[in-house]
């Protein structure tokens, strides 16, 4: 893996780095642009926000502000381990203005790969810890499970996508902002 950090993103979608379409390749029913995602991804993430703090406050843990500079200390390793799962070049940009961070690389990934790829950081930085802390008792890590893991809701967003429209033995790839998937032959 070899990971260039792109700096802020245009809001350009035809400067994000692709590649050739697969043959008969599909295209994700997915968001067509980053306004569009973080919409779905805001709601998204609100409704799993309520759920854990519902969910943290019945188990007598509350909200801690270490844990939530924790979360948002975590946003730039968090696409740094989604970039481990790539094999090739990946690319990092940010547009912090909507508060996103994200990686584009173009190689071929299985749908299991894709979905750890996905999964992996808000593995580490929030359910993880979220669970740890709810065992254990620990206010910083519940929290910093509870922000992360709702910050991670474009993430949640696209193993959906893998899961509902990627029939078994498809590959997938990233071309620009959005995902295709392909049988190969």
């Amino acid at each position: 893996m070899k990971l260039i950090y792109k700096g802020k993103f245009d809001g350009n979608y035809d400067n994000l780095p692709y590649r050739e379409h697969k043959p008969n390749y599909v295209k994700f029913k997915e968001a067509s642009n980053a306004t569009e995602l973080a919409i779905k991804a805001n709601i998204v993430a609100i409704i799993l926000l309520i759920l854990l703090l519902v969910i943290a406050f019945k188990q007598g843990n509350y909200l801690n502000n270490w844990g939530i500079l924790l979360s948002l200390l975590s946003l730039f390793p968090h696409e740094f381990l989604h970039a481990i799962c790539f094999k090739e070049e990946v690319y990092l940009y940010t547009l912090l203005k909507k508060g996103i961070l994200f990686v584009v690389g173009n190689e071929d990934m299985s749908k299991t790969r894709f979905i750890i790829m996905s999964l992996l950081p808000n593995i580490v930085f929030g359910i993880g810890p979220y669970i740890i802390g709810l065992i254990i008792k620990n206010n910083v890590l519940t929290t910093l499970g509870i922000f992360a893991t709702s910050m991670g809701c474009g993430d949640f967003i696209n193993v959906y996508n893998a899961i509902t429209q990627m029939p078994k033995g498809t590959r997938t790839y990233l071309h620009k902002f959005n995902s295709y998937w392909y049988m190969p032959n």
